[in-house]
């Protein structure tokens, strides 16, 4: 047999066939992809997510309002429809059919469909699109498929693995610099726009998600928005922060205190959720349910009368996208499996007095867990 080298995904893989268009390597990310279809009785889906699409082919698209599409047919008839103003240079192995601003891309679409087939959507397709296609009656019914790429990315390969790790050690570095630079009379939006600053002096391409910075009882809103509020002595400060380095999400929360000792009261409540987080975590190995290391965290905090105080899930799974498939909450009664990366953030929020949340990134590995965030735990004064 002929085998072909080519680079995919930053690795050289072995080759063995090829398959209307698409390389097919061995045990590669696409074969899954078709291999779960099978299984589900689809012979065709449509992939519109641009992580879902960079996953497949290695290249990531912001469409915009415009539609992109990566058509897979178990048959192995895929391509990929692609606006013009996208120019593709590299090799993704894979049919383009271009349109143009002036084309019906869905009536483009359409004619690749197979009819007489069900046809696979993603659940975030604009339904400007997925209503025009329905209306052009071109396959035989329409369900969503988006299951399939989201559990196979909720197992993370080699590759993935080390870009998770170098994403959460530019995070603690940037987590480390953000709180050297904590003064007096500063604000959070301050903060906000100085992590911008840091993120790219660090190595990380953008924020993976808003960054939450909150003084004193701002921290209570789980959700705070960065606003004008101050900096003052005294001040419990959440930081909840993350980046993105090539493509790969980011996710760390860490409460401080600034300028003089915390109270009583707000050292008891940081020690539980810190003790709270520690729990859940040690809970976390192959074959244990999410809702499990839930009850690690949300048992405990209970225990010491604050149960009401934990408004959120444990954690989320995190990879391309900083909230992927999966999360650590009581009604997820999957086991987790090696390879899966997700946050344990519990957390508890008295209004117009404290909030709480110390949240790390772990690593589900064969013999247990590694924690991705090195940012010490320990009740910190800056």
């Amino acid at each position: 047999m002929l085998f072909l080298y080519v680079k995919l995904y930053n690795k050289t893989y072995k080759i063995f066939k090829k398959i209307g268009g698409i390389l097919i390597v061995k045990e590669n990310r696409v074969s899954k992809v078709i291999k779960e279809m099978k299984i589900q009785g689809l012979s065709q889906i449509i992939v519109t997510a641009p992580s879902s699409i960079y996953y497949l082919t290695g290249k990531w698209m912001s469409p915009g309002e415009r539609m992109i599409a990566l058509y897979i047919n178990a048959s192995g008839n895929h391509k990929f429809i692609v606006n013009k103003l996208f120019p593709i240079e590299e090799d993704l192995g894979v049919d383009i059919v271009w349109y143009t601003d002036s084309d019906d891309s869905i009536e483009l679409l359409s004619k690749i469909v197979e009819k007489d087939s069900i046809l696979g959507i993603d659940k975030d397709w604009s339904a400007k699109f997925l209503i025009r296609l329905m209306e052009l009656n071109v396959a035989k019914g329409f369900v969503n498929s988006s299951v399939i790429i989201d559990n196979l990315r909720m197992i993370k390969d080699e590759e993935e693995i080390d870009l998770m790790r170098k994403s959460s050690q530019i995070n603690d570095r940037v987590m480390l610099k953000l709180q050297s630079e904590l003064k007096e009379g500063l604000t959070e939006k301050y903060y906000q726009r100085l992590l911008a600053e840091i993120y790219e002096q660090e190595g990380a391409d953008t924020f993976s998600f808003t960054p939450i910075v909150a003084f004193d009882t701002n921290g209570a809103d789980p959700h705070n928005e960065c606003g004008g509020t101050k900096l003052k002595k005294g001040d419990t400060v959440v930081l909840d922060i993350g980046g993105v380095y090539n493509y790969y999400c980011s996710d760390m929360t860490r409460t401080i205190f600034f300028g003089e000792e915390p109270s009583s009261e707000k050292k008891e409540i940081y020690e539980i959720v810190r003790t709270a987080n520690l729990k859940a975590i040690a809970k976390v190995k192959e074959g244990t349910k999410f809702s499990e290391i839930d009850a690690g965290a949300r048992d405990y905090i209970e225990g010491k009368g604050y149960g009401e105080y934990f408004t959120h899930r444990t954690g989320h799974s995190v990879g391309l996208e900083i909230h992927d498939k999966g999360d650590v909450s009581s009604i997820n009664h999957d086991e987790v499996k090696a390879g899966m990366i997700f946050s344990i953030e519990p957390g508890i929020y008295l209004k117009d007095k404290i909030g709480v949340r110390i949240e790390d990134l772990v690593l589900v590995t064969k013999d247990g867990v590694e924690i991705l965030n090195s940012v010490t735990k320990n009740l910190t004064i800056i």
